[in-house]
């Protein structure tokens, strides 16, 4: 009788556990390292897939206080270390007091609109966000997603397909357009604030501001004040917009640039202009925009 229970018990677990195929796991090593500061590195589960992120903690990381976070998505093809690299999120993170993860691509891409690869790229942010709340105390209305090209477009993709994820989006060289952007009532169902900056001399510089503007357009976005009036180069224009969801649209352009990281000395994607610091511009933006209501 007591094996019987036993093997029904079991029976339950298994099936409750079978309806969650996205739900963050971490390697036994890896659980361990949880809720101190530092850089780890870190597994989810997709689906069947085991999926890595890095993990940078600052020093003043407190677990009993709910901590922003932010998710910085790379470029194609790159990794997490190259995108920590690029960023300088890490000095961020300490100075202002927040996680920062980097994602790490299959194949060194993301399956963001009509590229790259098949796998379940939104299950995976989707999880890495759900790691930070549940095991590292991140604040669930203050997770960020950032990212540049490849990393970019997955951002846009999962302010749609992640509703009630992600409170802000801030997009670097990258572009709402192609594959499923085209269908008209492909818009987020819950507010996300973005910003962008986009190189006036990036190749792909006309389609990703058509891209903001087919965003604005979707959302019925009016312009607006800046929420700031700090100083820029006079070769960066900055266009605000409110939305009627309550969002915020920001876009700057900037005259002379390419496809960069703005204001990044160094890595693959570097700024030979340096007319402004795009991970300054994202966290505070960011930092304006936690999700309400």
């Amino acid at each position: 009788m007591r094996r019987g229970l036993a093997l029904l018990t079991l029976a339950l677990l298994t099936a409750c556990s079978a309806g969650t195929p996205t739900a963050p796991t971490t390697r036994p090593g890896a659980a361990a390292e949880a809720a101190r500061p530092g850089d780890h590195t870190l597994t989810v589960t997709v689906g069947d897939k085991e999926r890595t992120f890095l993990l940078h903690v600052p020093a003043s990381y407190d677990p009993g206080r709910a901590t922003p976070a932010v998710l910085a998505l790379h470029f194609r093809p790159g990794s997490g270390a190259a995108m920590r690299g690029l960023t300088g999120f890490d000095a961020k993170a300490d100075a202002a007091g927040f996680l920062v993860a980097y994602p790490e691509g299959v194949g060194g891409q993301f399956n963001a609109f009509g590229c790259c690869g098949a796998q379940d790229d939104i299950g995976f942010v989707k999880a890495v966000a759900g790691q930070l709340v549940q095991r590292w105390h991140a604040d669930p209305a203050r997770i960020f997603l950032a990212g540049i090209s490849n990393g970019g477009d997955l951002s846009f993709r999962a302010a749609v397909e992640a509703p009630g994820v992600f409170a802000a989006i801030g997009v670097v060289s990258g572009g709402f357009a192609g594959g499923r952007t085209e269908a008209a009532d492909y818009r987020p169902a819950a507010p996300v604030s973005v910003v962008t900056l986009i190189g006036a001399d990036d190749p792909q510089a006309t389609v990703f501001r058509a891209g903001v503007d087919t965003w604005r357009t979707r959302l019925h976005c009016t312009p607006a004040a800046p929420a700031s009036a700090a100083p820029l180069d006079p070769a960066v224009h900055r266009t605000t917009t409110h939305c009627q969801d309550g969002s915020d649209v920001d876009d700057y352009v900037v005259d002379g640039a390419g496809h960069v990281w703005f204001g990044a000395a160094s890595g693959e994607l570097k700024d030979a202009t340096m007319k402004v610091d795009a991970t300054g511009v994202l966290w505070d933006f960011f930092a304006a925009h936690p999700r309400r209501g």
